[in-house]
């Protein structure tokens, strides 16, 4: 039964009424703006299946992750402060406010525990009680890897409002949390609440906690203050979105974008890391922070090879970029930690 729950609830009734409503709804499920194969070339699923139950020793990193220990609960007050907790997952402390961004803390991203989707040593030093209070929970798209069940739960007690892609709630509503604390929004919806102004805007992804893909929405978030400017990347491959996105709304402060879990068998729906950069710049970014990474083997890539590609080309392109360590704050104009930490491990 727990299994069960875990695996959500699509969109039925009034929650498929409202996605069916979305521009972006047709055929019976959410489409991208362009044409997207999500994976290209795959022959037998089950010897995929089996290649992903049986990835190589490389994938995951031969010793535990370094990482610092800082207390969440008194983030100092100034510039924005973001705090890394490997993969997607971040905190972001902003005019007093906390906002916590894709949450995975139960140390798998799958609906029960795996050895294939397990999180590496030492990167899930974090969890539920070192969490501050949570203004607002973001949650970009009902993925395991970025919708965690187990987190959700914990978290409901100590979260203000939830901030998500269009049909998410559905899953939210059925594990018992209050719709009267959810805003759902469709590509190009607005949300203010506390001095931010929230905007959905497109990914090139997909969504899904069962063989039923895209029944629910999946997007990137552009958080925008009195003073500051943040682009959220979810999951995307690369697309026009991006440039379309900068003209309209760049430029960012800074872009965090995802640069792992990609190959050439899905690389309309994970960007390469190569395209990261470039969409950096596409968005305007001030400064790149590389994300998607360094938690989860969830492809065939070395553990460390994303970041290492992204600094290639970001040299290349004249990109700045920020790598902090798990748990190393990051401070919006005054500190972007760029120490080679991986290549220790």
């Amino acid at each position: 039964m727990a299994l069960l729950k875990s695996m959500g609830k699509n969109p039925s009734g009034e929650h498929l009424e409202k996605a069916q409503k979305s521009p972006n709804y047709r055929e019976g499920i959410f489409q991208n703006l362009s044409k997207t194969v999500r994976v290209e070339g795959t022959g037998n699923f089950i010897k995929l299946l089996w290649k992903f139950m049986n990835k190589p020793e490389y994938t995951k990193p031969p010793k535990a992750l370094p990482s610092v220990k800082t207390d969440l609960k008194n983030l100092p007050d100034g510039n924005p402060v973001l705090v890394w907790f490997g993969h997607s997952s971040y905190l972001i402390k902003i005019e007093g406010k906390h906002i916590l961004v894709d949450p995975v803390f139960s140390g798998y991203a799958s609906p029960f525990k795996t050895k294939s989707a397990t999180n590496f040593a030492g990167s899930n030093v974090y969890g539920v009680d070192d969490m501050p209070q949570i203004d607002i929970l973001l949650i970009t798209h009902d993925h395991y890897d970025h919708c965690d069940y187990q987190t959700i739960l914990k978290l409901n007690h100590k979260t203000k409002h939830i901030i998500t892609s269009l049909g998410v709630a559905s899953h939210l509503e059925y594990w018992g949390i209050n719709m009267n604390k959810i805003t759902e929004l469709d590509w190009h919806d607005n949300f203010e609440i506390d001095g931010f102004k929230f905007t959905s805007a497109p990914a090139r992804h997909f969504s899904g906690r069962t063989f039923k893909a895209c029944k629910t929405l999946w997007a990137s978030f552009i958080l925008k203050s009195k003073n500051h400017s943040i682009y959220i990347g979810a999951d995307s491959g690369y697309d026009t979105h991006f440039k379309q996105i900068g003209e309209m709304h760049g430029p960012f402060d800074l872009a965090l974008l995802e640069s792992g879990q990609y190959n050439e068998m899905w690389h309309t729906i994970h960007m390469m890391p190569e395209e990261t950069v470039q969409a950096s710049v596409d968005l305007k970014a001030k400064v790149l922070m590389p994300v998607h990474w360094g938690k989860f083997a969830l492809a065939f890539h070395p553990w460390n090879e994303p970041v290492e590609r992204v600094i290639k080309k970001a040299a290349e392109l004249n990109v700045s970029l920020t790598t902090p360590m798990i748990g190393e704050p990051v401070i919006i104009g005054e500190k972007y930690p760029e120490n080679k930490w991986w290549r220790t491990v």
